[in-house]
């Protein structure tokens, strides 16, 4: 995998990804920031692996949206120390035991952005069935 991040003006960055998608990046609140690119990713990347278990599991599920909340140590480098993470599963006849197992298996055993930062950021998770 390799991406380009180049230089625009001011604050501003375009990234540019080996598979030809790009976003724009700032440091001053224009675009995205580099921290909520990382805490969108953990999202993104759970959210995935949430939908495909639930799939498999044959799951009648029609949405699924994942609320992230992130604390941030209060000095240089400022980290990220926690993230939460509340799933809203809808679907029909959906089983709470496959959601939880689905949440529980993703932040522990597959989203590859969580697991990245295991170690140095304390990631819960809750969810709900609408």
């Amino acid at each position: 995998m390799q991406a380009k991040v180049i230089w625009e003006r001011d604050l501003n960055f375009l990234a540019e990804c080996e598979s030809g998608q790009t976003t724009r990046l700032s440091g001053n609140g224009e675009h995205l920031s580099p921290m909520e690119a990382v805490l969108s990713a953990v999202g993104g990347c759970s959210s995935i692996d949430v939908v495909m278990i639930l799939q498999k599991s044959r799951q009648e599920i029609t949405g699924c949206e994942c609320n992230l909340e992130a604390k941030r140590a209060e000095n240089d480098p400022k980290v990220f120390t926690n993230i939460h993470a509340h799933y809203v599963i809808s679907g029909k006849d959906i089983s709470e035991h496959h959601v939880k197992r689905a949440c529980g298996l993703s932040l522990e055993k597959y989203c590859s952005v969580a697991l990245m930062l295991t170690g140095n950021v304390d990631i819960t998770h809750s969810y709900e069935i609408v």
